[in-house]
């Protein structure tokens, strides 16, 4: 990270958790209240336990379910050092915390066992009405699933995120080879700097790498390349909303309605909605309206007068321009 003074660089170090005198539990308080660090706005996240105790006494830091129906344990360490003292190294520990969530058989399974005790520890933050824990939590889980097409799929299969301000060698290179065979792993790295004696974090994805070949290349600007795109993208290359509305698919004044629900906001110039006179990201105001940890914004999106989602929209543009090149 760089200050930029005139015309000068002046480069900013990166501090660790330690020296701020940060623990894990901070960290993980930090992530289960804003998941979405971690995501994209391609991808919908709801976190349903913290701090899970398997048969064998180990305690998971979250766990959470994603838009394809799978059980994501998230784990934490705050720095290297961390990583480096421990006697059982950091993405063994957490594999085998995910072996134990496979043995989950449904929904129900899942519930009883992980989300209702996660909204009895935090029921200030459930307004339960009345409804027991249980039926909130079946209403909860059943809608994520629904809404985003993985009734079907709920864990098929299990992802891990790890999460530290840096890793070793060792751990990126297990990593690295995890993924190499199948296994759904992530390292992500948390990193904090102190400048002005405030606290920022920046996040980044280090594993698995992205293939220059799943990038998007902006084909409104024909000169940039010829070369035919390739039909799978990673979700955090697609263009956002602020290139739709440059593209013209969108515009100013249209109607945004949060999909099955009867929620509507008004698409602003900078991309953001206008909802009841209240500026707000389109991630932040659909997250209200579902009450998740992290939602798929284009996909939860319909255009109210074409009644196609954003990302149905966005494809289709993209197709077109696609067809153009070839």
């Amino acid at each position: 990270m760089y200050k930029i003074n005139s015309k000068k660089a002046e480069k900013i170090e990166p501090v660790t958790f330690s020296k701020l005198g940060v623990d894990e539990r901070q960290i993980e308080e930090l992530l289960r209240c804003n998941i979405d660090m971690l995501c994209d706005e391609e991808e919908s996240m709801l976190i349903v336990g913290s701090q899970v105790k398997n048969e064998k006494r180990g305690r998971s830091d979250l766990t959470a379910v994603d838009q394809d129906g799978s059980l994501v344990l998230i784990e934490i360490k705050r720095d290297i050092k961390d990583i480096e003292n421990r006697t059982e190294a950091f993405e063994f520990q957490a594999i085998r915390y995910a072996a134990s969530y496979a043995t989950i058989e449904d929904t129900d399974d899942l519930v009883k066992k992980v989300f209702v005790p996660y909204i009895e520890k935090y029921r200030n933050e459930f307004p339960l009405g009345e409804l027991t824990s249980y039926e909130l939590a079946s209403r909860k889980l059943t809608e994520f699933l629904r809404v985003n097409d993985a009734e079907n799929n709920f864990n098929k299969k299990q992802k891990i995120i790890l999460v530290a301000s840096d890793y070793d060698e060792q751990t990126l290179s297990a990593v690295a080879w995890l993924n190499n065979n199948g296994v759904d792993i992530n390292c992500f790295k948390l990193v904090p700097y102190l400048i002005n004696e405030e606290v920022y974090l920046h996040a980044e994805k280090v594993l698995p790498l992205t293939d220059y070949d799943d990038y998007y290349i902006n084909l409104l600007d024909k000169t940039t390349s010829t070369v035919k795109q390739n039909k799978s993208i990673t979700r955090r290359s697609l263009p956002k909303i602020d290139t739709m509305l440059k593209w013209g698919v969108v515009k100013a004044g249209d109607i945004i309605v949060a999909k099955n629900h009867p929620d509507e906001a008004i698409l602003l110039e900078n991309g953001n909605v206008d909802v009841n006179g209240k500026e707000l990201s389109l991630q932040k105001w659909l997250k209200q309206v579902f009450g998740w940890s992290s939602v798929q914004t284009y996909m939860l999106s319909v255009h109210k007068e074409s009644g196609k989602t954003l990302s149905q929209i966005r494809r289709e543009y993209m197709d077109k321009q696609s067809e153009k090149v070839d």
